[in-house]
């Protein structure tokens, strides 16, 4: 079963920019409700996408750096990387079916 990856400030550019899979990245803080709403949801997808895409989260509390070089101002925000750019971005708390339609589509 996969879990979703830790990314961090020291793993990001390796982890997630140099990736050759999409990367679905979950922008969070142990203190934000919504997020732990969507964590588990997250984790899901980590075990149903192994193997197609990876799937981590930022704690951005630990990790300021990553947070502000892509303009992370309201979490949960979920960005999805290609190629090492960002090609989609989610804000909020969304239903499982639009996160996985999202990155459906980038898989192709």
């Amino acid at each position: 079963m996969g879990k979703a990856l830790e990314f961090t400030d020291g793993n990001f550019e390796a982890e997630v920019l140099n990736s050759d899979k999409p990367v679905l990245v979950d922008f969070w803080a142990e203190w934000c409700g919504p997020c732990r709403m969507i964590g588990p949801v997250v984790e899901e997808m980590a075990g149903e996408y192994e193997g197609k895409a990876k799937i981590g989260k930022v704690n951005v509390d630990n990790n300021p750096d990553i947070s502000v070089k892509y303009g992370i101002r309201s979490i949960p925000a979920l960005l999805i990387f290609k190629n090492g750019e960002v090609v989609d971005q989610i804000v909020g708390a969304v239903p499982k079916p639009h996160l996985t339609k999202q990155l459906d589509a980038q898989l192709g």
